[in-house]
């Protein structure tokens, strides 16, 4: 019998204030643009994901807040490249996102990494082809490609295993 019960969920997947609470946070100084000001404050922000020791950083900004922001994204996408879970079947953030086959999302949107990681949580295990996991998950092989290319790591990920069973690579 199968069952509707979700997985654990993926940790780019949690909430924000869920995610933070997971993380170590700790400030710096770094240089770059805001001349003066920028040098006498720690504006830069590296948060470590605890559970798994993934870390991001970003020190674009002047303001920490705004760092602290673009790092929990960052953080979010290592997570969706680096941790796998166990999937039977698409969660209901992918069948809320699918809509008629297609899949949009705006790289910078938070579900943008929960999303990355269940393609790879599908993909990576069996090494289908995208044809057949499309199908099962309510798109198209081109869709989950093309979604792919906004994460080029993501390709290069699913890329390097299809070389590694001597499949072409997905352009």
């Amino acid at each position: 019998m199968r069952s509707n019960v979700e997985p654990t969920e993926h940790p780019a997947a949690v909430s924000p204030e869920a995610l933070l609470a997971q993380c170590s946070f700790r400030t710096t100084r770094r240089s770059g643009p805001g001349g003066q000001h920028r040098n006498k404050v720690e504006t830069a922000v590296i948060l470590t994901h605890e559970p798994t020791g993934v870390r991001a950083e970003a020190n674009e900004r002047r303001s920490q807040a705004d760092n602290r922001e673009q790092a929990l994204q960052r953080l979010r996408v290592e997570l969706a490249l680096r941790i796998r879970i166990a999937r039977e079947n698409p969660s209901a953030l992918w069948r809320r996102r699918v809509s008629e086959g297609k899949l949009k999302v705006n790289p910078s949107h938070q579900d943008f990494p929960a999303l990355l990681a269940e393609i790879l949580d599908f993909w990576l295990p069996r090494h289908a082809e995208f044809g057949e996991l499309a199908e099962r998950l309510g798109t198209t092989a081109s869709q989950l490609i093309k979604f792919l290319k906004l994460e080029p790591r993501a390709l290069a990920m699913v890329n390097q295993a299809r070389s590694a069973d001597g499949k072409r690579p997905y352009q």
